[in-house]
């Protein structure tokens, strides 16, 4: 078994990832996760988080200021726990490895 510091050093910045945990379903309006690819765009080392490239979309309300004068409604990524990722390479790797027995 992996321990935590190992995990964090597999999933690096530009990687491409797979995620391999969460709902196989649509639920709350919340899309499915499990299966889908994307690279990685930031690792929190602190954290175990990681952020995944057009997964795991959140909605951010955004205040009125000058800069912004009339507020907005912004989507960007939220983090995944690094657990619940797997790199693409191994994820393949696995899935022929499982097929040729």
């Amino acid at each position: 078994m992996e321990n935590k510091k190992s995990a964090l050093k597999a999933i690096r910045k530009g990687d491409e990832v797979v995620v391999i945990s969460g709902s196989r379903k649509e639920k709350n309006g919340k899309p499915a996760l499990r299966g889908k690819r994307g690279k990685v765009l930031i690792v929190m080392r602190d954290k175990q988080r990681a952020v995944v490239e057009g997964l795991n979309m959140i909605k951010r309300h955004t205040r009125r200021s000058q800069a912004n004068p009339n507020g907005a409604i912004i989507e960007r990524e939220g983090s995944i726990h690094i657990s619940n990722l797997m790199r693409a390479e191994l994820y393949d790797a696995r899935k022929k490895a499982k097929a040729a027995k």
